[in-house]
């Protein structure tokens, strides 16, 4: 069973991925801002993050480039998700070191196909 790490300042939004994602049997826990995700992930090291862009605090692309200066979580998979969907956006989410970046609204198939991809 793999931990997944959901941070999202919505608590709608994190009741989806919980749904989506609840029947794959996976440790699942969250986080609502930018320093709680970074706290979260370090303290309980996910082999996998679901990271929202729009959080307080701090944003998903400062989260994602501080995890990836760490050199121990350069492979932990990344699956960056937003309502910001223009091209430039996905762009730069891959840019601060990202796997996978989805728009808001996303589809829960899709959702699990990734995780599934980088979790098995």
């Amino acid at each position: 069973m793999a931990k997944i790490l959901i941070a999202d300042d919505s608590v709608t939004e994190i009741e989806l991925f919980k749904a989506a994602l609840n029947d794959l049997g996976h440790d699942l826990f969250t986080a609502s801002d930018g320093e709680e995700t970074e706290r979260a992930f370090y303290d309980n090291e996910p082999d996998l993050l679901i990271l929202d862009v729009i959080m307080p605090k701090k944003d998903g692309y400062q989260v994602c480039r501080n995890i990836r200066s760490r050199e121990e979580f350069k492979k932990t998979p990344i699956i960056m998700v937003s309502s910001r969907n223009r091209e430039s956006d996905v762009y730069w989410g891959l840019k601060q070191g990202a796997d996978v970046y989805m728009g808001k609204p996303f589809g829960t198939d899709d959702l699990v196909a990734k995780v599934r991809k980088y979790l098995g």
